[in-house]
């Protein structure tokens, strides 16, 4: 283990998530009680206390001007980002208190924040999958992997959303003093010390925008009303009375993939939804239109790299839970 303490400055603000700030805070935390020596400090730009997202009020140490050179500099997400423009003030202090820190990290949001200082620049960068695709075109120089719960490149940290924070000091403990640490802290706190499969085992694809295309929006509808009818490309075509070639680019000007591709995409979303109902894995594929369990395993190692048992236990409902 390292002789010298570790200072941590955790850079918040106004509307910052306070799970963000505790995650990580704690598991620091615990670190020390296994012989670690973690400092953590939290700061504001202008060293006011600040005000979380669920009202809380946040108490903090000093200013980013009035700190020490980290040893590790944290930026906690915040509901209001990205829908508001980072504030210059937060931007310069993120700026200056990287430029003294050994390493740089960001929980969910976060990531914008360091976007907004030219940090994310021509690396590969990571933030909660329901604002990726923001970050990705706000920061076009970033290189941003969706479905990644933390990314390292270099010494710069992202992370995925709240929770994932906890996974990123879990992986920074144990780059600091090894697996073994690691391990016990997230034993103590009851949670994986790496967890199987990406963000998209919690995303819900069908959330998204709808299709611009009516013919588009029917084969969503056919599909939903009847998962296990024969939505092949030539039966699809017949249906919305168009030449499969049409159809084809329609799909590839529009969604970026293929008939066949979206079909199953569709019915991997009913899929994840039966097996949220308890239904079993063999009952889901065949009620979501798989011709069998197989093909929807292998749908599920492509998307999430876990099975849908695996799948299914993560978020087995208490209700059910309760019933068994």
């Amino acid at each position: 283990m390292k002789s010298d303490p570790h200072r941590v400055a955790i850079l918040v603000y106004d509307g910052v998530k306070l799970l963000d700030v505790a995650g990580p805070a704690e598991v620091f935390g615990e670190a020390n009680l296994l012989g670690a020596d973690y400092r953590t400090t939290l700061l504001s730009a202008t060293g006011a206390d600040v005000t979380s997202s669920i009202g809380m009020r946040i108490a903090v140490d000093g200013s980013a001007a009035t700190q020490r050179d980290p040893d590790t500099l944290l930026v906690p997400g915040g509901d209001i980002y990205p829908r508001t423009p980072v504030t210059r003030d937060l931007a310069e202090a993120t700026g200056s208190l990287a430029a003294r820190a050994g390493r740089v990290a960001s929980v969910c949001s976060g990531a914008f924040v360091l976007g907004a200082t030219g940090l994310l620049d021509g690396r590969r960068a990571t933030t909660h999958w329901k604002i990726a695709g923001e970050l990705a075109t706000r920061y076009p120089k970033a290189r941003v992997e969706p479905d990644a719960i933390y990314v390292r490149d270099g010494t710069m940290y992202t992370s995925a959303g709240v929770t994932a924070g906890i996974d990123l000091a879990l992986a920074l403990v144990e780059e600091d003093h090894g697996p073994d640490i690691s391990r016990e802290v997230a034993r103590s706190l009851v949670v994986y010390l790496q967890r199987a499969g990406g963000q998209s085992q919690f995303s819900a694809s069908l959330q998204g925008p709808p299709p611009r295309s009516p013919a588009l929006r029917r084969v969503v509808d056919l599909v939903t009303a009847d998962p296990a009818d024969d939505y092949s490309l030539a039966a699809l075509a017949r249906r919305l009375n168009v030449s499969t070639r049409h159809l084809t680019r329609l799909f590839r000007e529009e969604l970026g993939t293929s008939p066949t591709r979206y079909v199953e995409s569709i019915r991997f979303d009913i899929a994840k939804s039966l097996l949220d109902q308890g239904h079993t894995a063999t009952q889901a594929a065949s009620m979501a239109g798989f011709p069998s369990y197989e093909s929807l395993r292998r749908v599920f190692a492509r998307e999430l790299s876990i099975s849908p048992a695996a799948y299914q236990r993560r978020f087995a409902t208490a209700r059910r839970d309760l019933a068994e």
